[in-house]
């Protein structure tokens, strides 16, 4: 489905991605892991168009997408839920999920209602202001909100970033099941236990490089990875 090759990209004099490949089958969920400063976030942000390659190519069904505008991506079925979650926090949370879905021109009522059957605590917030949620209950609406662009590939930076180990599994568990669903899930996450467990491949940046792929089971039986990432001694 995503296929990039030899991606670069620069901040300023600086090689914040050196020159990666990698592929995201469709359907699958893959997860880049690696420490903070890697390269992930960036490589999520380039292939929204929120940053410009300095060379290389993304390909996306077939499709050379290369440096296209952020507009144009989520219309072909590519969309971000971003770090931090970034609702908009006088809104409420109805208000906030139809946002996700701002370029159709179609009824909404049928997706509302899927996204309310993945997330029903926002359901039972509907008219409540998105700023006065609990840090797991927006990372459910940013997801939901994402959702109603009817994407076919969902890229997540960062889904349990600071909420508690009880909600991060109930995130991962909405993660398996929009990914059942149909929808290819490219993960960024620091949990690298947990996104190892759910992800059919996996791909280790560091500085700005793959270092390491294979299947979710592969690395979580590496011992280089246990020690670096998992927390468990060679």
């Amino acid at each position: 489905m995503l296929k990039i090759n030899d991606l670069k990209v620069n901040y300023g004099g600086i090689e914040a991605v050196k020159g990666i490949s990698f592929e995201v089958p469709e359907k699958s969920i893959v997860t880049l892991i690696g420490a903070n400063g890697a390269g992930k976030s960036t490589t999520l942000r380039t292939i929204s168009g929120l940053k410009k390659p300095s060379s290389g190519s993304i390909r996306f069904l077939g499709d050379d997408i290369t440096g296209a505008d952020t507009h144009s991506i989520i219309s072909r079925g590519i969309t971000l839920v971003p770090e931090g979650r970034h609702v908009f926090p006088d809104m409420t949370v109805l208000e906030n999920i139809k946002i996700g879905a701002y370029l159709r021109k179609d009824n909404l009522d049928d997706d509302i209602n899927w996204v309310y059957d993945l997330f029903p605590r926002l359901k039972e917030r509907s008219w409540q202001m998105a700023g006065t949620l609990s840090g797991g209950e927006q990372q459910m609406l940013a997801v939901a909100r994402a959702l109603m662009s009817r994407p076919k590939l969902m890229m997540m930076d960062e889904p349990s970033l600071g909420l508690a180990p009880i909600i991060v599994q109930g995130i991962f568990d909405i993660i398996k099941e929009i990914n059942k669903q149909g929808v290819t899930i490219l993960l960024i996450e620091q949990n690298a236990n947990m996104a190892l467990h759910c992800a059919d491949l996996a791909y280790v940046m560091e500085t700005g490089q793959i270092t390491k792929q294979g299947s979710g089971n592969e690395l979580l039986a590496d011992e280089s990875i246990k020690a670096a990432y998992l927390g468990k001694k060679k």
